[in-house]
């Protein structure tokens, strides 16, 4: 089901993990940001959309991580985009010979026999310096940051002031850094100074996994990923209610603590 929540933006969640679908309407067809997940969801989707007389005329992907670089042929052939270095990440997976092993093994066992993976991760590049969407609707500024992902983005659709947020300021998921970078605090703190500095443009923010806000829920929820940030690299006790074991994730707490001792062993 999509539901509206700016003019000319809609958005469907799918049952895992609270994962959303953007859909920007635009004069001749719609863009469709990070689709998923499985594959009754995807085509649900594409249903959704000729229903609307929007056929796909684009597609955009976050960032390279498998639930976020997802399609089906349903959905047709549009061109999908990514920042050239989330398109270099997934070709570096996809050159792989047991690049299915790889993803198979991280896939929601609830789901995997319904995740499509035929047509994952094959995105255009964009220019290292593209700041805007290429295509005919509404104006979409790209915001790249090195936070959680090589080449994540979040989408800010100028005039409707919806921010597509990838997988930052979640209202579910505590941050999860890249521990691979050179310097993930660092990172990610720049990320949220990025999305920050869009507040005033923002209405209502969407995040990759959990509930859409609003501008004040986009502010509670930077400081909130700030302070868990901060706490990470200054080595003080957690005060978040995303990783309590007692919550509605509460597996959360088991990866909080992972993340805690990789990082500190760095």
């Amino acid at each position: 089901m999509l539901t509206t929540i700016a003019d000319g933006v809609l958005v469907h969640e799918s049952e895992f993990l609270q994962s959303n679908t953007v859909v920007v309407q635009g004069p001749t067809g719609a863009l469709l940001v990070d689709p998923g997940i499985t594959t009754s969801e995807l085509t649900d989707l594409a249903e959704d959309l000729r229903t609307l007389g929007q056929p796909v005329v684009a597609g955009f992907s976050t960032h390279p991580d498998w639930d976020h670089a997802l399609w089906h042929a349903s959905l047709g052939d549009a061109p999908r985009y990514a920042t050239a270095r989330g398109a270099e990440s997934l070709r570096d997976l996809l050159a792989r010979p047991d690049w299915r092993e790889l993803v198979a093994g991280v896939l929601p066992p609830e789901n995997a026999d319904d995740i499509p993976l035929d047509l994952l991760g094959l995105v255009t590049a964009l220019p290292t310096d593209a700041t805007k969407v290429p295509w005919d609707g509404p104006g979409i500024r790209i915001l790249e940051h090195r936070a959680h992902a090589v080449g994540h983005a979040a989408l800010l659709v100028e005039d409707r002031g919806v921010l597509v947020a990838g997988d930052l300021v979640s209202d579910i998921l505590m941050p999860f850094l890249d521990l691979d970078a050179d310097d993930p605090v660092g990172d990610h703190l720049a990320a949220l100074d990025l999305l920050e500095s869009v507040v005033p443009l923002v209405s209502v923010v969407v995040p990759g996994h959990g509930s859409v806000g609003s501008a004040k829920d986009l502010r509670a929820r930077l400081a909130l990923d700030r302070r868990y940030v901060e706490t990470l690299r200054d080595g003080g006790e957690f005060d978040d209610p995303r990783i309590d074991p007692a919550g509605p994730h509460g597996w959360l707490a088991d990866v909080h603590g992972w993340q805690v001792e990789q990082y500190r062993s760095r």
